[in-house]
């Protein structure tokens, strides 16, 4: 939509009002419709499909409340200004709390009419420029997840597959230093495919999906979901995992998603901790939210590397040191956590471990 070619749409039952407007905006390249009531006014936002309307506030029939309600129903991006002539401050903000974009006094001054309607058809413009970049960007993700699956992904699968085949055909033949390669290979593939399914996970993170199955849980159950799955590694470092809660109230959440969040945290403390320390866990209401935190007693985080824990494939200098991976699991688990409404926070100094605190709302708190 260019600005100078806008569709403006005036509704108000006074015609001296309707003529003010068009005389003001006479020369311009706007598109111009208006409306004696707020019944044909409505008939013509289906109609007219205007960038921006001007609604008187009081109006015999239908109110310009109500035309401001039914018109954000129709299409929430079109730009509402509300013209008030009887009304005080207090209408004016009533209708901004409705969806109005601004208001009108009436009397008003020419100048003030074009710069108002200037603002609003820029505003409208913005909100269109917006959504048009949030439609490409999810585009491009699907075009790279897209991408990154066929393109990358399943050609390295069938190097993988076929080396696999290849090593054991010529297991008994080849040297030690043959086989030595063969494994750093291996690994190297194996490495590619890993960072792969990170790139993908990031990537395949649908938060609007996400919320549509969210259910009423409790918050032990992901946690313990996450220290079962990470048994394992735990057991190798002799690490010991300690969970402590009390009957906490529930929460509204995605079990698998929270569990893949706690994974992620977890496991995090437990490959930068020593052998034989300990990670502990607890869970505690904190006003209107579920407060769990997860302190380890491992290397701890620099101050330049803090700020950016939570980034995408960010590997501070302490965290190379320690083990490998590719940076994405706290990025991932933040994203979890906020599309929960929860917040996600670090706090770590050097050699002093580090705790990490998930937030998340109480349900019908």
């Amino acid at each position: 939509m260019m600005a100078d070619t806008a569709k403006i749409l005036i509704i108000d039952d006074e015609e001296v009002v309707l003529d003010s407007c068009l005389q003001i905006l006479k020369g311009s390249h706007f598109q111009i419709q208006t409306a004696s009531n707020g019944t044909l006014g409505l008939q013509l936002v289906e109609e007219f499909q205007p960038d921006l309307v001007f609604v008187d506030l009081k109006m015999p029939g239908i109110s310009g409340f109500e035309v401001l309600e039914k018109v954000h129903a129709l299409d929430s991006t079109i730009v509402v200004v509300v013209i008030t002539g009887f009304a005080t401050v207090s209408s004016a903000v009533d209708a901004m709390k409705k969806g109005a974009y601004d208001f009108l006094p009436k009397p008003f001054m020419p100048d003030e009419f074009r710069l108002i309607t200037r603002r609003s058809v820029e505003r409208r413009r913005l909100m269109l420029e917006a959504i048009a970049l949030r439609r490409e960007k999810e585009l491009l993700r699907e075009q790279f997840a897209s991408i990154v699956s066929h393109e990358l992904k399943a050609p390295l699968s069938a190097v993988q597959q076929n080396i696999f085949a290849l090593e054991f055909e010529l297991d008994e033949t080849m040297a030690d230093e043959q086989k030595s390669k063969f494994e750093r290979i291996k690994t190297r593939i194996g490495d590619m495919l890993k960072l792969i399914d990170s790139w993908l996970r990031v990537i395949r993170v649908d938060i609007n999906q996400l919320k549509e199955g969210f259910k009423p849980l409790s918050v032990a159950e992901p946690i313990n979901a996450a220290i079962e799955n990470l048994a394992t590694l735990a057991q190798r470092k002799g690490i010991q995992v300690d969970f402590s809660a009390g009957n906490l109230p529930q929460i509204n959440g995605d079990r698998l998603s929270l569990s893949e969040v706690f994974i992620n945290i977890i496991g995090n403390s437990l490959k930068y901790s020593p052998d034989f320390s300990a990670v502990k866990i607890a869970a505690q209401t904190e006003e209107k939210n579920i407060k769990v935190s997860v302190r380890d007693e491992g290397i701890g985080i620099s101050p330049e590397d803090l700020p950016h824990v939570f980034d995408g494939f960010y590997r501070g200098k302490s965290g190379q040191e320690a083990a490998a991976g590719h940076g994405i699991g706290l990025a991932v688990a933040r994203q979890i956590v906020e599309s929960h409404n929860g917040t996600l926070s670090v706090e770590s100094a050097p050699g002093r471990g580090t705790t990490f605190i998930v937030r998340l709302p109480i349900s019908n708190a």
